[in-house]
């Protein structure tokens, strides 16, 4: 079991790949997360900078060696709040 949920931990500069999402063009993007508000990431894939809606999509994420996965809606806070309120 993971010590610190990912949901609790700075996202910014990780690597998404977009697993789920109510566009079927997102499904299997993959990039870095570049930027983060409340209700959107900010993710740079292939060169491009794109804005997706945090509650529209399910993620995945390399976390300590391991694919976690976490669906938008769990990160709809800003960062700064969502590593506040976990700790």
């Amino acid at each position: 079991m993971e010590s610190e949920p990912i949901t609790s931990d700075e996202l910014i500069g990780r690597t998404v790949t977009i697993i789920d999402c109510t566009d079927p063009s997102w499904v299997n993007q993959k990039g870095f997360i570049i930027d983060e508000t409340k209700h959107t990431f900010l993710i740079e894939i292939q060169n491009k900078y794109k804005r997706i809606a945090k509650q529209t999509a399910t993620f995945a994420f390399d976390y300590h060696g391991k694919k976690t996965i976490v669906n938008g809606s769990r990160l709809m806070y800003r960062s700064e709040e969502r590593i506040k309120k976990t700790r």
